[in-house]
């Protein structure tokens, strides 16, 4: 990356063209958004219903290397190669996900891309954006109220307080909330429950895998929030609860339309957390993009064990898309890292490092090939990378067969990533892509969790709890094994242990416990200490944003 002012300062030196032209772009009448100021609107389903129903658009899914302190660049990846596609002439949609507040007063701090590959406006995008998230928020806590309502007067459902499984939401870090005691001073039953965070909520899956407001409703009627006194599920449908949920996330279920700094269409819609959820953007946005335009560029979150996969066998599986081919982002910086380098020590020439760091890149390469995508290495190029370093993953790339280009897009937008887009382009067109899921749907639940752990992470096997196994043969037995499963796991390594980057091999994974998402489709398993609900670091990003004296904010990255 070049020296450039920080990265709100650039979105602000940057001319934005009204919402309306942005979607005139790919052919959107000026009619069929709804504005939220002038530079984001929400695209109207009666309009997108018009559309027609097959895709013209060819999908590429970019996804990167296991994340580090270092800093990979995925999102600004994604948006640096829409940019380079439309300078190509193809007609280009990107598609990400909704920054998630927790991080961006956390640690990580925004996710709108940076340098000259940003989507816009950066501050709002990053804040609150056209809302979605509170209601999102607001439709899962309306179910937990409802649970606890019905509790309260009578429990006609016989529900069991000891297996109440629905939990609270909020978009922010709150190790505090993880653990907590509801129904206090009289105020109904007592009992534990405790909050996750938005991203990981299945009303936030259930949002981001559902084709329309009645698959919607469907879906939000099936989750299960607990077992009654027979030990059978009690769903939000028979808390009649759906419908109004529902009702908090028409609005929101509209997908959002910007641009990047380089005048690019995008829609930014959903955001579940890779490590914790399935990673990936709302399939109404995915599907309206592909419907669209020629070229549909997305993300998925972390690493490619966890984003990738789980687009590959659960977004891909439900929707039945076809990606045409991957982009795996990888950096000099996190190399080393994966190489044993301190952070304090990345400005240094290691080439060495670079070198023993580059298991987990090929690995990464060869996970995505067995879904039958041609893959392509784009190389985020820092501005203190040395020619020794870059030379070594050009070279380990070339002699695997997997073609790699130095990008400059956070420096130069769009034209910095046109030979990646020009390989792209020759891959898609080429029609090499056999995309097929890593596991048939019938294979047994603990057999798809211990196939995703050898197959994808190289664990020489998985301990699933004696808990966990107790739940997966019921879950079977309820009629929900063809569902993929959804693992939760560090984002940092391909292990259970955040510490072992690089690419370990040969060890356990451990699954402490399950949980059923019958509304989103899938089961997601808890491997090791994952949270659901983060906590902020000692030194939290929130202390450093604030509004100046021109009522604009800063401090965002």
């Amino acid at each position: 990356m070049s020296e450039f002012p920080g990265d709100i300062a650039i979105a602000r030196q940057t001319r934005l063209l009204p919402i309306e032209e942005i979607g005139s772009k790919i052919g959107i009448p000026a009619s069929a958004l709804y504005h939220y100021g002038p530079y984001k609107a929400k695209l109207s389903l009666d309009y997108i219903n018009t559309l027609p129903s097959a895709h013209k658009g060819k999908l590429v899914l970019v996804t990167a290397i296991s994340p580090t302190p270092a800093g990979e660049g995925k999102s600004t990846t994604t948006i640096g190669l829409g940019g380079a596609l439309t300078r190509l002439g193809k007609k280009t949609l990107i598609c990400l996900r909704e920054p998630s507040l927790g991080p961006c007063f956390g640690m990580k701090g925004g996710a709108t891309g940076g340098g000259r590959a940003q989507v816009v406006p950066m501050d709002e995008i990053n804040l609150h954006f056209t809302g979605d998230f509170h209601a999102l928020s607001a439709a899962n806590n309306l179910l937990a109220a409802l649970l606890d309502n019905h509790i309260y007067w009578g429990n006609t459902l016989g529900i069991d307080l000891a297996k109440v499984s629905w939990r609270r939401a909020m978009d922010m870090n709150d190790r505090a909330l993880r653990e907590i005691v509801v129904a206090l001073g009289g105020n109904g039953q007592t009992r534990e429950d405790g909050f996750d965070i938005t991203v990981a909520s299945e009303v936030m899956a259930i949002f981001c895998l559902a084709r329309s407001l009645k698959d919607l409703e469907e879906r939000l009627g099936r989750i299960i929030v607990g077992r009654n006194f027979k030990k059978e599920a009690v769903t939000a449908k028979a808390l009649q609860a759906a419908t109004a949920m529902t009702a908090l996330l028409r609005d929101a279920f509209q997908p959002n339309l910007v641009q990047t700094l380089e005048h690019t269409p995008a829609l930014v819609h959903g955001g579940p957390f890779a490590n914790i959820a399935h990673g990936c953007n709302s399939l109404i946005a995915t599907d309206t993009a592909l419907r669209l335009a020629d070229y549909v560029v997305t993300e998925a979150g972390f690493g490619a064990d966890l984003g990738a996969e789980k687009f590959f066998d659960i977004k891909c599986r439900i929707a039945g898309l076809k990606p045409s081919a991957s982009v795996i982002v990888a950096t000099v910086r996190a190399l080393k890292m994966h190489g044993g380098v301190a952070k304090v020590d990345l400005a240094r020439e290691n080439a060495n490092a670079v070198k023993a760091g580059l298991g987990n890149l090929i690995r990464h390469i060869e996970n995505v090939k067995k879904f039958g995508l041609p893959v392509i290495v784009a190389i985020n190029h820092f501005t203190g990378d040395t020619d020794a370093e870059v030379n070594v993953i050009m070279e380990a790339c070339k002699k695997i067969g997997t073609p790699a280009h130095i990008c400059r897009h956070w420096a130069e937008g769009g034209k910095g990533a046109e030979n990646l887009a020009k390989n792209v382009v020759e891959l898609v067109e080429s029609g090499h892509a056999n995309f097929l899921p890593l596991y048939p749907d019938a294979m047994p639940l603990a057999e798809k969790i211990r196939t995703i752990a050898r197959e994808i992470y190289h664990a020489k096997d998985v301990d699933i709890s004696a808990t966990a196994l107790r739940k997966l043969q019921q879950f079977e037995a309820e009629g929900f094994d063809p569902l993929p499963v959804c693992m939760a796991k560090t984002q940092y390594s391909f292990s259970s242990n955040p510490d072992l980057r690089g690419a370990p091999e040969d060890f356990i994974l451990p699954v402490r416990d399950v949980r059923l998402s019958a509304g989103a489709g899938f089961v997601v398993a808890l491997c090791g200490d994952i949270m659901t609900m983060p906590g902020l670091p000692r030194e939290p990003a929130a202390h450093r944003i604030y509004v100046d004296e021109k009522g604009l904010i800063q401090g965002l990255f």
